[in-house]
């Protein structure tokens, strides 16, 4: 990169913050341009923070944090994930704050805009959805949303569709300072491939199970081997569920919907590592993990890493 060039480029670190379910991973994987954060439409969906890089070599690098929703905790996991996004709040440069297209503000808006008066840099809405709703509607939903904060911009999109994907990098770009990247320019999560594949498994598993089972599962990687010719990598993976009524769900009779769980992931997994892959699937039970500090940590979720 020349001098001048880099007199010009920006770089700093955005995060996308909102209630369960507003579409904020499926927002980050359009922004990178590929799949990185598991989605579904079950809430808390996303569990761990998770780091993206978006780089043009004209303008500069974002580096995106993906978070939780910000949801009122039941449990220890709960309160692990609502700490994983509040946090994320003092280290970054902008804040994108997704919401839907509404005129209701209710309580869980209202406690994030609350949290939002400490910060002290500039504050995106992201009104996602909006294709969803008839478009002389938005003019409402603006004026609604930026009466209880002062937003930096206010930008209606569809990260489903693709609608104002572009704006939002413009203006990302606009409040970020100037200076150096902070990953190479082909980098594009800083994601351990365990941790992926371990994601992968379980959005299969969350799109695929019934409505009370998906928020107590987890998904744990004990081996992964890629074999001596290069050609296939084995990978052993085991779905925690909280109750043994849970595990015979999981498993399906004969086994039907593990092998459907483990093929839907196994065709992701091949396309992410660009080669064969062979995995099995275990099923464990191991009740009220999600309560459990020393389970929590086991299966990747430590508080001090936050």
């Amino acid at each position: 990169m020349s001098e001048e060039k880099n007199v010009q480029f920006k770089s700093g670190f955005a995060t996308l913050i909102g209630r369960p379910n507003v579409g904020k991973s499926t927002l980050m994987n359009r922004l990178i341009g590929q799949k990185i954060a598991i989605t579904s439409k079950r809430p808390q969906t996303t569990r761990n923070r998770i780091q993206t890089v978006y780089t043009d070599m004209e303008r500069g690098q974002i580096v995106f944090l993906d978070t939780p929703g910000i949801h009122k905790a039941k449990n220890k996991l709960g309160e692990y994930m609502v700490h994983v996004a509040e946090s994320t709040f003092q280290d970054v440069d902008v804040i994108l704050w997704l919401v839907e297209p509404t005129d209701f503000i209710g309580a869980g808006e209202r406690h994030i805009a609350e949290q939002l008066e400490k910060v002290q840099v500039p504050v995106i809405l992201v009104i996602n959805k909006t294709d969803t709703v008839k478009h002389e509607e938005i003019l409402a939903f603006i004026d609604t949303y930026r009466k209880i904060y002062d937003f930096a911009e206010i930008i209606p999109a569809s990260a489903l569709k693709g609608d104002n994907v572009d704006v939002i990098l413009d203006m990302i770009f606009k409040y970020l300072p100037y200076g150096p990247m902070f990953y190479d320019e082909d980098t594009v999560t800083d994601q351990p491939e365990r941790q992926i594949v371990a994601e992968i498994i379980r959005e299969k598993a969350l799109r695929s199970l019934d409505e009370e089972i998906p928020h107590g599962i987890a998904v744990t990687i004990e081996t992964m081997k890629e074999r001596p010719k290069g050609d296939i990598i084995d990978i052993e993976a085991t779905i925690i569920c909280e109750k043994d009524s849970h595990k015979g769900i999981i498993i399906g009779k004969g086994g039907s919907m593990l092998k459907k769980i483990g093929s839907r992931a196994r065709q992701d997994i091949e396309r992410m590592l660009e080669c064969k892959v062979n995995l099995r699937l275990w099923v464990k039970v191991r009740k009220n993990w999600r309560d459990s500090d020393v389970q929590m940590k086991n299966f990747g979720y430590d508080p001090k890493n936050v």
